[in-house]
């Protein structure tokens, strides 16, 4: 049956990617045509194509071929639990979650955040933001400061494999950043206007491409993790783009805690100290364009 209102690209994604977490789509099986899952959901097969970038860049499915749609991945990060209990670093999009939602129980929250993309703290904030609406956890303050790269500068990922002379490629990073960075600064503001919480979200610019993510919480802890930078193609545009791209969702993330000893104290504390750093001096104001 048809739904009265057209979803968006990001509640299509949650769809499916519900629907991977719960084995109704299983490891190796293939996803659904576009034009199945574009008549399902009553959208726009443009629609559809971002929802399974979406889960493409979270490493839930693996690339799709010509003629051939995307397969569930072999190692989804969605089942990663195994390494939650074994002590062992994670994925982004698996390990990132519970440190924020645990930050948000303190009663001033602060979040530092370098990265490419504001993606994978965007998809952090989830449940921490569904907690505080259903009155579970309530922070007095929230403040996150966000350092992305500068719009205008030469990345040295993603790129194209071959010169992209009409700049798609960069465009394409370019919308991401914007577009996530307002979504993660709607849904923070909201909690201003909902709950009455203290919110403050500032993004300054980075003029270079940083070769790893940091996200520093509350002071008290630091997670980082390398991009894996790796070959891959994606359509964008009405074309298919080769490039060198960095999977940030599937970076594997090391956390250190101050209270776990004195090393994780120094790593925290010089992690804080070079992200200020970087915030006063070199960053520069950064606007998120439409």
């Amino acid at each position: 049956m048809r739904n009265a209102r057209k979803r968006s690209h990001r509640e299509v994604a949650d769809t499916l990617r519900e629907r991977i977490r719960k084995g109704e789509l299983k490891a190796g099986d293939h996803m659904p045509t576009q034009s199945r899952l574009a008549e399902e959901f009553c959208v726009e097969r443009g629609t559809i194509r971002q929802a399974l970038r979406i889960l493409h860049d979270e490493g839930l499915l693996t690339p799709a071929g010509r003629g051939a749609p995307a397969r569930v991945a072999e190692t989804s990060p969605l089942a990663a639990g195994a390494d939650a209990a074994s002590g062992l670093p994670q994925p982004t999009v698996s390990a990132l979650g519970p440190r924020i939602t645990e930050a948000f129980a303190a009663e001033h929250v602060r979040i530092d955040a370098l990265s490419l993309t504001a993606e994978s703290l965007m998809l952090a904030l989830a449940e921490p933001l569904r907690l505080v609406h259903e009155n579970r956890i309530a922070p007095r303050s929230v403040t996150a400061r966000i350092l992305l790269p500068a719009r205008n500068i030469e990345l040295a990922f993603p790129r194209g494999v071959e010169e992209d002379e009409e700049g798609r490629i960069h465009r394409r990073w370019l919308e991401q950043r914007n577009a996530q960075g307002h979504v993660l600064k709607h849904n923070l503001l909201n909690l201003r206007r909902s709950h009455g919480i203290d919110v403050t979200v500032a993004f300054r610019a980075l003029p270079f491409t940083p070769p790893l993510k940091l996200y520093v919480l509350n002071g008290v802890e630091a997670h980082f993790a390398y991009y894996r930078v790796t070959k891959r193609e994606e359509e964008f545009e009405e074309a298919n783009m080769e490039m060198y791209d960095a999977l940030g969702t599937e970076s594997v993330l090391f956390g250190f805690e101050g209270r776990a000893g004195a090393r994780d104290e120094a790593f925290v504390e010089q992690s804080a100290n070079w992200f200020d750093a970087l915030w006063n001096t070199i960053s520069s104001p950064l606007t998120l364009s439409t």
